[in-house]
């Protein structure tokens, strides 16, 4: 069950999302995005809800069944 819960917030940058998202960059580490990187749905310390970050930037916070980008989850367990 989680696996499911976990693979609906991934998705794969194509084209149209690197067109819409590269003018911000990843806003869990500053980077742009490139075709193919691999991203989640998360949370954390920015302004405006969730948003696509790099994957790796994220940690699956199985209490909530959310990905929060990492800082803002390591921060959180002290």
């Amino acid at each position: 069950m989680h696996t499911s819960i976990k693979e609906k917030q991934k998705t794969i940058i194509d084209l149209e999302k690197l067109n819409s998202l590269n003018a911000e960059g990843c806003p869990a580490c500053g980077k742009k995005f490139s075709l193919g990187d691999p991203v989640v749905v998360a949370c954390g310390a920015w302004e405006g809800g969730r948003k696509l970050i790099h994957e790796n930037e994220a940690v699956f916070d199985e209490r909530t069944m959310t990905y929060v980008e990492r800082r803002c989850y390591e921060s959180s367990k002290g």
